[in-house]
């Protein structure tokens, strides 16, 4: 495991990461989910892809990557941008799972690897919209402290940055960067998401002019099964 400190927009970030072989010929890059890290997707991705270089980022606010400032989906962007610049990085292959899909989407890579992508909004279940109208009230009210018990307990574990980013960043509809990314995209998901729905999957494959979808049997980690055939498809179906 390794750092590096770079500043974005005046800002100063240490980005961890870790390298799986450095003399791999092509790059592929793994970004985790919200509240995730890099550890998850390489104790699932290590093994494979022989002839690429690994290249495992913890994002700002995870892992042993700190972050206390508000951010925003376009940050995450700059900031991963950068840090790739300082590993000369090709972004020939960029792989996302949940949150880490829309920060690879917007990076354009020459190729995309989807791993039930967030960016498609779904239909929120009755209790977590009376939830949001009670916080909402509340703020409205100047009470913002009441509206931390309508916080599930992974929320509240957050910095208040870090919440503001949550904030920012979780009800986002990314339907026209999907649409705008015309380079090649393998999308994979788990028919058992409740996190990410197949549908959603689906509806971003027909965004994607240049994709193909492919479904498994799992939930939203669905992959941490299916990593030697997701893999093998990753190698066959790169441009």
């Amino acid at each position: 495991m390794a750092s590096k400190s770079l500043k974005v927009d005046n800002r100063n970030f240490d980005i961890s990461y870790e390298i799986v072989n450095p003399s791999g010929k092509k790059d592929i890059i793994f970004l985790h989910g919200w509240g995730s890290n890099k550890d998850i997707m390489k104790n699932v991705f290590a093994p494979f892809l022989k002839d690429f270089r690994h290249i495992y980022i913890d994002l700002p606010g995870f892992g042993k990557s700190p972050n206390s400032i508000e951010l925003t989906t376009n940050d995450y962007v700059k900031i991963t941008d950068e840090f790739l610049k300082l590993l000369n990085s090709t972004k020939d292959v960029i792989a996302g799972h949940s949150y880490g899909g829309k920060v690879s989407t917007l990076l354009n890579p020459k190729n995309l690897v989807l791993l039930s992508s967030a960016g498609i909004l779904e239909e929120k279940e009755l209790s977590v919209k009376l939830k949001i109208k009670s916080a909402k009230f509340f703020n409205a009210l100047g009470l913002g402290k009441i509206t931390k018990k309508f916080r599930s307990e992974d929320v509240n574990k957050m910095n208040e940055g870090m919440y503001a980013t949550f904030k920012n960043v979780v009800n986002e509809d990314f339907t026209s960067n999907f649409a705008n990314y015309k380079n090649n995209a393998l999308i994979f998901w788990g028919e058992k998401d409740t996190a990410t729905s197949l549908e959603s999957g689906k509806k971003i494959s027909s965004l994607i002019d240049n994709s193909t979808f492919i479904s498994y049997d799992g939930d939203h980690y669905f992959f941490a099964k299916n990593a030697k055939d997701i893999c093998e498809r990753i190698e066959n179906g790169i441009l």
